[in-house]
């Protein structure tokens, strides 16, 4: 077992079909279906549990349960680490991992000195994120025009992808965001994809503005702050189950159309036609860069830095950006670099066989495992 990967199955098709990639790629892994659970605790154990309960996603309401989910990670975390000291080398996998459970899961992992790999879903499509240190705002992505080395997306290239986004698809029955190509007002705009409400992107990386509907409840009240003649529009994300339609109604009948809200035009042909894009740290920053648009952001992301987007770290700040938003700027070589850097450094690339298998870009993974392992060494 030593040297080979050890994966927490992720309980989905996509995901697992995704591991089963990586298995292949590096020679074979080890599966379990849940994480084990030990007894006799660590001098670390309360500590780390403590930080992986506070980053649940999914955080009980009663305090009795709440002490036995706390008393739950801190067994997960013994059995992790107990598991990788006996199996040193021993690579720990798992989809997303940032808190909770398979936080305990990765912690453990590291404190017994074992390398570590973060999956995730990638920004662009046909590729996976595959991270030693972590995900979104703590993954390794270098945060300088230097640390990106010479990569760049050329100018061809990024047309055809500008080209090729297409829009994510609504979750459930009803379908109540769509994608419909239709006409959009002329008048400018500020477009903001908001986020799914409970994602690990809002719950741990949100920053001041804390949760989507805080965040939405802060736009609208800085949509004054716009330039006479302006907008907001805000579009809930296709995949939240949780839904902040009613508030979003309010809002928008309050602000005497300075803020609207289009559930059902197409999400790119809506930052097509914006003069620029606010998000908290939604991936979709990053997919307006490939737009030429310019983005303004409030929370924790590793493209929230100047030179790339406006980072607004206060509503004050946010209100000054509002302000002065006919004269935002970007650095258009800067946000290349980053871009080619993702495509062709960081994310890994995968397709589907004929029989429907994900196949993955081995030599990605292979030089991610390293990494993994020289982080650790």
């Amino acid at each position: 077992m030593s040297g080979r990967l050890t994966i927490i199955r992720g309980m989905h098709p996509f995901k697992d079909g995704v591991f089963s990639a990586l298995a292949h790629a590096t020679g074979g892994a080890d599966w379990y279906k849940f994480i084990g659970m030990r007894a006799k605790p660590y001098p670390e154990t309360n500590e780390r549990a403590a930080y992986a309960f506070s980053r649940a996603k999914k955080m009980p309401r009663n305090p009795s349960t709440q002490k036995a989910k706390r008393q739950m990670i801190a067994a997960q975390y013994n059995w992790s680490r107990a598991h990788f000291t006996r199996h040193p080398g021993s690579v720990a996998v798992v989809w997303n991992g940032l808190g909770g459970s398979r936080m305990a899961y990765m912690l453990g992992a590291e404190d017994a000195g074992n390398p570590r790999l973060y999956v995730e879903l990638a920004p662009f499509a046909g590729h996976v994120t595959l991270d030693p240190e972590g995900l979104n705002a703590e993954s390794s992505v270098p945060r300088t025009r230097g640390g990106l080395g010479d990569a760049t997306l050329g100018p061809v290239r990024k047309a055809r992808m500008a080209n090729d986004l297409v829009a994510r698809a609504a979750r459930g029955r009803n379908k109540p965001v769509g994608q419909n190509r239709r006409a959009l007002p002329k008048s400018p705009f500020l477009f903001c994809p908001l986020q799914v409400p409970n994602d690990t992107q809002v719950q741990i990386f949100g920053g001041w503005a804390d949760t989507m509907p805080r965040f939405a409840r802060i736009l609208a009240r800085q949509a004054d702050a716009l330039p006479e003649g302006w907008h907001i529009r805000m579009k809930e994300h296709p995949s939240a189950r949780e839904r902040i339609t009613p508030l979003l109604e309010q809002l928008a009948a309050a602000s005497n159309g300075r803020v609207v809200i289009d559930n059902q035009s197409d999400t790119f042909d809506q930052v097509r036609a914006s003069q620029g894009v606010v998000t908290m740290n939604s991936s979709l920053a990053l997919q307006s860069f490939l737009l030429d648009r310019p983005v303004i952001v409030t929370g924790e992301a590793f493209f929230a830095v100047p030179g790339l987007v406006d980072v607004a770290k206060s509503e004050e700040q946010l209100t000054a950006l509002f302000g002065q938003v006919e004269t935002l700027q970007y650095d258009d070589a800067y946000r290349d670099a980053l871009l080619g850097f993702l495509l062709d450094r960081y994310l890994v690339p995968y397709s589907e066989d004929d029989a429907g298998r994900l196949r993955i870009d081995r030599y990605r993974v292979l030089e991610k495992v390293e990494q993994a392992r020289d982080l650790m060494a």
